[in-house]
């Protein structure tokens, strides 16, 4: 573990854990880490951005490792509107005007959002997965069935015998998600223990069956963030500076789409990592990490 300290701010809605690295006088740069990973994934790449004056910041998500929701009668969204409410929330709370933005899966559209819908709070935008935003009008169309067939395990939440065998095989779940998501990383099973116990917060198992019953039209939001989901419904495009990072070897999705480009009305960069899977971070820090000090 490479992040030197720990913290926690107060939201509205949630307690933030988080880690952090480097002089808080440099550029502040926030990782946001995904589905079913934690802050453990950028203990490298943050060793390097803080060798280079940044000030690196890496919130554990809803759901995730230390971070709680303050009110038991809080819904445990999992939508994208709440991720991104999440981040503006942890920018304020600890009175950061903007920052760098990097992140993948359920960070990254988080970071996509934000870099989207309040623009003036980015500096720059590091996004895994391209333009990562849910369009749930259109969750309905069927994607071609090699990329359907990897999606599994979002139909397999979608039932009760899902959310028990979440419930009750979590650990062995997601550790095959890190397996098969990142097919040509060998390190993916020494690495997973790390980051197991942030899949143990009690409200992990709310917040994932949600986020993917949400995104498919078949569980109500939270009403709070009502107005955000509207915004997001209008696909807004993303003006700050972007690196997008594909990764060669995801064994989720398929490849990015091409016509994800026209989202991104800033200067804009594509960098594919040949041979790295889904867990991009973790499995090439330094290739993530000079992504994000090219938007320093």
């Amino acid at each position: 573990m490479t992040f030197s300290s720990t913290g926690s701010v107060r939201t509205p809605v949630l307690d933030v854990a988080y880690e952090y690295t480097g002089e808080p006088g440099g550029v502040p740069v926030v990782l946001l880490h995904g589905f079913p990973y934690d802050v453990r994934a950028f203990d490298d790449a943050a060793a390097v951005l803080a060798d280079r004056g940044a000030f690196v910041l890496a919130p554990y998500l809803r759901g995730f490792g230390p971070t709680r929701f303050r009110d038991a009668t809080t819904p445990r969204s999992g939508q994208q509107a709440a991720l991104a409410q999440d981040l503006l929330d942890f920018l304020d709370a600890l009175g950061l005007d903007d920052a760098v933005l990097a992140g993948y899966d359920w960070g990254g559209r988080a970071a996509c959002l934000v870099a989207a819908l309040r623009p003036g709070r980015a500096r720059g935008l590091v996004t895994v997965d391209g333009y990562n935003v849910q369009d749930i009008a259109a969750s309905g169309e069927p994607a071609p069935p090699d990329v359907e067939r990897t999606f599994w395990y979002q139909y397999y939440f979608h039932s009760e015998r899902g959310r028990r065998g979440l419930e009750c095989n979590r650990e062995e779940l997601c550790e095959l998600l890190w397996r098969t998501w990142s097919p040509t990383w060998a390190g993916a099973s020494g690495a997973f223990p790390a980051s197991a116990p942030s899949l143990h917060n009690p409200d992990f198992v709310d917040v994932v069956i949600h986020s993917y019953r949400h995104r498919y039209g078949l569980a109500e939001g939270d009403p709070r963030y009502q107005e955000l989901e509207d915004l997001i419904a209008a696909r807004p495009p993303i003006p700050v500076p972007t690196v997008v990072l594909e990764s060669g070897a995801d064994g989720v999705g398929g490849p990015l789409d091409p016509q994800e480009r026209e989202h991104f009305t800033g200067a804009y960069e594509h960098r594919l990592l040949p041979g790295i899977g889904h867990n991009a971070p973790q499995e090439a820090p330094e290739a993530f990490a000079d992504a994000v000090l090219s938007l320093l």
